[in-house]
């Protein structure tokens, strides 16, 4: 199991790599590591915030991919009918764009300070995109 951190906004969290789940989306993350990001506050997907990255191509297709990602959860999409982005679910979330349900992968899971996540969305709903850093400590 790789751990991984995660500095959203002003909160930090510690997560894991799903290497058994995911293992291609996860080596393609890990090729842009150390990643770096703006998160929003997402459009039609419930309680989570996204990173859109337009056409950025990580090389992927579907593993493990679920339109239902619980709190902690980060999911990517690989591009398709919408464009490429990464979203952590803070609460209840029902995966969309505006062209309907979509499916990501689901690579990484949040291990610690889950209690930010709510805070977090809170923020980027109400004060706008936070920064983000994925990086190996």
């Amino acid at each position: 199991m790789s751990i991984l951190r995660v500095t959203a906004g002003p909160f930090e969290f510690e997560g894991r790599f799903e290497d058994d789940a995911a293992p291609k989306t996860c080596a393609a993350f890990r090729a842009h590591m150390p990643f770096t990001s703006k998160a929003v506050h997402v459009r039609w997907s419930g309680e989570g915030v996204w990173m859109p990255l337009g056409d950025l191509d990580f090389g992927v297709g579907y593993e493990n991919h679920t339109s239902y990602p619980a709190p902690g959860q980060i999911i990517l999409y690989p591009g398709g009918i919408s464009e490429t982005e990464i979203l952590l679910a803070y609460g209840g979330v029902h995966f969309a764009s505006k062209m309907g349900q979509l499916a990501g992968n689901h690579f990484i899971t949040l291990t610690s300070s889950l209690e930010n996540l709510r805070k977090l969305g809170e923020m980027a709903l109400w004060q706008g995109a936070q920064s983000v850093v994925f990086e190996i400590p």
